[in-house]
């Protein structure tokens, strides 16, 4: 089965506000092992959001629209869905009877605007809502020569929505599908120290269309990621088939893996400390504290790391220009001693301007001596204090790594 997820509003359209709930549903859905291959936004106009439905219901087997069930003039969805489907709009006392109640509960009377809530398409079933006065949608639609196309609308405020998902929706999905439900599983391996097309040239047909497990390549920061998709009846079938997708990639790509899932470098760094039982000190110019931050942000960090120094301005550092390898490693040593840790991470400066020279140092220091490396300072400006913080943890990383 494929699906189809809208969202209805201008508030959307406009980009006045965050779409949540399309990736919410979506993931809601792939737990069921129905693939998504449409997100649609559509703003508060009817002739567009009878074709979004028209257009939903010849192409998706599943449709969860968002959005548009309210009491106002703006609220569309459903006399486009009346629409869309060749129906009228009749009243349901029942449905109108319980927002009635709610208002009453509240010591209130139902505004007049508010009976638009209990019309529904001619033989749609009613979604209950338990704490709005918009009830949610069920219709089906007639595709000839094709199973029926079948569309849930719910309310937009993400709360509501949710708990009718799970108390209506899901269940009558999950009927629906009967024995053909499957699963779809994902696992992203994250890697760290190649560009993507060089990643990607060490892996051939990986990304390959129509291969199962399917991988998907992304970039983030200058990190990789690897996103490793299985469908099957069963959680645990999924996993055993990307298994051997895993230890491939694993194999292949050695230390330029650094984790999965969530992981960051600073997870894979303060792992790795953890098991030798190292510690760390920080000196940065050009990453402005960005490294130390990274690493200090972590829950029970402060067992390996030691502590970090910012020098901003050159006129600061009284000895070697951090411009050079060895004032960086000057640095490295120098934290190290000045926190009593086992090792020194430095970050030397940036060059003021982009040129043939633009390259700054990292450096670590080590009980043995000190080690420094030259660096471009590369990419998109906006990603650069990133990308060298990120750096520098690879820097520590691979190093600890060397030791396994």
């Amino acid at each position: 089965m494929q699906a189809e997820v809208i969202s209805i509003g201008d508030e959307l359209t406009s980009g006045e506000r965050l779409d949540t709930n399309s990736q919410w549903l979506s993931q809601q859905l792939a737990e069921l092992g129905i693939r998504v291959l449409y997100h649609t936004t559509v703003g508060d106009d009817l002739d567009a959001n009878v074709e979004v439905f028209q257009s939903a219901m010849n192409r998706a087997d599943i449709i969860v629209a968002t959005g548009g069930l309210g009491p106002t003039a703006d609220d569309l969805t459903r006399p486009a869905m009346a629409k869309a489907t060749g129906r009228r709009l009749e009243l349901d006392e029942a449905a109108l009877g319980t927002i009635e109640q709610r208002f009453a509960r509240h010591g209130r009377k139902m505004p007049k605007q508010n009976e638009s809530q209990a019309y529904f398409p001619v033989g749609s079933r009613i979604i209950p809502n338990p704490d709005g006065t918009a009830p949610g949608i069920d219709v089906e639609f007639s595709r000839p020569g094709r199973p029926p196309s079948r569309t849930f609308a719910l309310p937009g405020v993400p709360a509501e929505m949710r708990e009718m998902w799970h108390a209506s929706v899901r269940p009558s999905i999950e009927a629906l599908l009967g024995s053909e439900r499957r699963v779809i599983c994902h696992r992203v391996i994250k890697c760290f120290g190649v560009g993507e097309s060089h990643l990607e040239e060490m892996l051939p047909d990986i990304i390959r269309r129509g291969r199962r497990p399917s991988v998907g390549i992304t970039v983030h920061k200058a990190t990789i990621s690897l996103r490793i998709t299985a469908d099957a009846p069963s959680y645990e079938e999924a996993m055993i088939q990307m298994e051997p997708t895993v230890v491939m990639i694993r194999d292949t790509l050695g230390p330029l893996v650094f984790g999965e899932g969530d992981e960051e470098l600073e997870h894979a760094v303060y792992r790795l400390l953890s098991q030798y039982q190292m510690s760390v000190a920080i000196g940065e110019s050009g990453t402005l504290g960005l490294v130390a931050e990274r690493l200090g942000s972590l829950p029970g960090v402060e067992t390996v790391f030691r502590g970090a120094t910012v020098v901003a301005d050159q006129a600061e550092w009284n000895t070697a220009d951090l411009r050079t390898p060895t004032g960086v490693e000057q640095l490295a040593e120098k934290v190290r001693c000045d926190f009593q840790s086992d090792l020194g991470l430095a970050v030397g400066r940036f060059p003021q301007e982009e040129g043939a020279d633009d390259e700054f140092y990292l450096a670590l220091a080590t009980s043995q001596g000190s080690q420094s490396k030259a660096c471009r300072f590369g990419g998109h400006p906006d990603i650069r204090r990133d990308r060298s913080a990120k750096q520098a943890l690879d820097l520590l990383r691979t190093w600890l790594y060397d030791r396994e």
